[in-house]
């Protein structure tokens, strides 16, 4: 018996239950872990609220981010052995593979061996944030050397992801916050400027930082009225790549700028990485060799215990944190 975290019906943190399950042996093709850290995001909120892009069928797991020690390998699994410090790369569904459990298993090829010198809990709060920010930044959007970037929602594990890649490939990150109250964190996180939405004119400021027509990506999970002037900042040619709508109000479409800049306007969900095998492959070394040589860096806002996991739910909720939740076993 193992114990997990399941719910029974949709609703808000207090859902949450840890269980005692029998957990099957790995199938074949997968990998047993025991799980040592939980990393959380927004998508299992939505998956625990009946929002989310897949249905939970009941009793439902949950879950995208683990790390841990292998226990056990399924039948043609090659290339981990039991007693494996490993990662896990966000499965396709976290109803089919839950990692909120002591004991888990994986598709063998969403399992990684990560940097010795990384830790379990900076192991479990990797590689949603970095292989999204990767896949619009660098994948889709061809950040490089040089190119002005606006990361929206800044604060959150995905835009300090995104700063610490953009300072990567040697491009300049202009961080967009709601308020100046995580300025100073965000220029120490690496953002070359910070833009307070609440409190600055979003294309004023846009155009003090870097002038005008010079943003050649927009990294956006907000949507809603800053469409606009983020558009009207962007150079000729340059894409905004959607990935969130946590604007509670709705997003305007910016079409004359849309058309005489020639801006593309691109939506995105990290599946569309994870699914590839040469793009995934691609991302996997690029996050690896980035956490190895330094440039890479998760950053954890709070740990909470095990036990404590609908305080955690809570608190992944309230929109404060600076960077990553995890959830230690």
């Amino acid at each position: 018996m193992a114990r997990v975290i399941r719910f029974h019906r949709h609703g808000g943190p207090e859902v949450l239950r840890i269980e005692a399950v029998d957990v099957a042996p790995p199938a074949p093709g997968e990998v047993q872990i025991r799980v040592r850290a939980l990393g959380l995001n927004r998508a299992e909120a939505l998956l625990r609220t009946g929002t989310y892009i897949e249905t939970a069928k009941f009793p439902s797991g949950l879950g995208l981010e683990a790390a841990g020690i292998v226990e056990a390998v399924g039948e043609d699994v090659t290339g981990f052995a039991p007693g494996d410090k490993v990662s896990i790369v966000p499965p396709l569904s976290m109803a089919r593979w839950p990692a909120y459990a002591e004991l888990a298993n994986f598709p063998a090829e969403m399992v990684v061996k990560h940097p010795s010198a990384l830790g379990f809990e900076a192991a479990a709060a990797m590689w949603m944030q970095y292989l999204t920010a990767y896949g619009a930044l660098v994948d889709v959007a061809g950040l490089g050397q040089g190119d002005v970037v606006v990361i929206t929602a800044a604060s959150s594990s995905v835009g300090l992801a995104a700063i610490q890649i953009a300072n990567r490939v040697g491009a300049v990150p202009i961080a967009l916050t709601r308020t100046s109250a995580k300025r100073r964190a965000l220029l120490d996180a690496g953002a070359t400027e910070v833009v307070a939405s609440e409190e600055e004119d979003i294309g004023s400021r846009l155009g003090e930082i870097a002038g005008s027509n010079v943003v050649k990506v927009v990294f956006d999970a907000v949507g809603g009225p800053a469409f606009e002037p983020l558009t009207a900042a962007m150079a000729p040619g340059g894409i905004l790549i959607e990935y969130g709508g946590l604007s509670p109000g709705p997003t305007p479409f910016p079409l004359f700028t849309v058309l005489s800049k020639s801006l593309t306007l691109r939506g995105y969900l990290v599946h569309e990485i994870i699914r590839d095998p040469a793009r995934l492959a691609r991302a996997k070394a690029f996050i690896v060799d980035g956490l190895s040589d330094g440039t890479l860096k998760p950053i954890i806002a709070r740990t909470f215990p095990f036990e404590e996991i609908v305080e955690a739910h809570r608190f992944l909720e309230t929109n404060m944190q600076f960077g990553k939740i995890v959830v230690t076993i």
